[in-house]
């Protein structure tokens, strides 16, 4: 077990409730800590690595319903606060473009996802921290216009391994948790004890924050200037735990970031330090209402990016099976 003090979760901070503030030589340090780089051979899967063929089984074993239940968002046409680049669809073919019959419709899709509306995979060249990619790779040397020659999407593939749902709100008894609402290890170790889930070796972490609640609620911000997500100070027991991936449905940070001159500190501990893939903007309501029902908040995950050779990311619709 952790060495982290089993508190119940956090009380309102006096201070900003995204703090305590970290300055940028703390945050130099803890990411040095939690390099994982010259690990793995295949070093652009990162801790995808960790995922063995028992992992895979241990997951399976999870599976007594049948329920599946995916966790991308719908494909958003629709401009908004939340939405600044939206997704683009249209028909190019109505029936009236090839031989009549059989009639034929077909449609464009594109979508520029590295934002807070489309759910997508951050695979391990999306990030780099002072110049460097996961591994110590130089950013400028390997990606460019062309795309990515190291960490690419196309080298994680498919995963398969145990979900664990870290559902705040209903740990709490809340509806959501506000934005700018920081998740600190003392909050993951209640959470697991409340909702009765340990997180392990090869996992998957899921932080439900309930914004997507909020939004049906009380309508649409700006998740970039202010998201419920982790503080830095979670991240080394995450590490600890050996996790193989991280999302929820922000995009994982807290925001605004409390680490100076630094936008995204766990993006850049996850995906820099410790080569863990990140899953941002999923919908967890739905998976939310499943565990609830089955009692349990551990389930296999199926992830499977498209495949495409240099890319950063993906679009992507995962799913949990109960």
């Amino acid at each position: 077990m952790s060495s982290y003090p089993a508190d119940a979760p956090s009380p309102p901070p006096a201070g900003p409730a995204h703090g305590p503030a970290v300055s940028r030589r703390e945050f130099d340090a803890l990411f040095e800590s939690l390099r994982s780089w010259g690990r793995w051979a295949a070093a652009d899967r990162g801790a995808w690595n960790r995922v063995t063929a028992d992992h895979v089984r241990r997951a399976g074993a999870l599976v007594r319903s049948g329920t599946v239940v995916p966790m991308g968002r719908p494909w958003d046409t629709r401009p908004g606060p939340d939405n600044a680049k939206p997704a683009l669809h249209y028909m190019s073919d109505l029936g009236d473009v090839e031989d009549p019959e059989p009639s034929v419709y077909k449609d464009f899709l594109a979508v520029d996802y590295h934002g807070k509306g489309v759910t997508h995979l951050d695979a391990l060249s999306h990030v780099a921290y002072r110049g460097r990619l996961y591994e110590g790779r130089v950013a400028r040397e390997s990606v460019d216009a062309a795309g990515a020659r190291f960490g690419a999407v196309s080298a994680l593939g498919p995963l398969v391994t145990k979900g664990v749902l870290l559902d705040l709100p209903a740990a709490l008894g809340v509806g959501w948790l506000e934005p700018g609402r920081a998740v600190h290890a003392r909050d993951l170790i209640a959470a697991e004890r409340a909702l009765g889930v340990t997180i392990e070796d090869g996992d998957a972490v899921l932080l439900r924050s309930g914004a997507l609640r909020r939004r049906r609620e009380e309508g649409p911000w700006d998740p970039g200037t202010a998201s419920a997500g982790w503080h830095v100070d979670a991240l080394p027991l995450l590490a600890e735990r050996g996790i193989a991936l991280l999302g929820g449905d922000g995009d994982s940070d807290v925001r605004p970031s409390p680490v100076e001159g630094v936008h995204s500190p766990v993006h850049a501990l996850a995906i820099t330090a410790m080569g863990v893939p990140l899953l941002d903007n999923l919908d967890l309501e739905a998976l939310s209402s499943a565990c609830a029902g089955a009692g349990r908040y551990a389930f296999m995950l199926a992830v499977a990016p498209l495949n495409v050779p240099g890319g950063t990311g993906s679009p992507v619709n995962p799913v949990a099976i109960l």
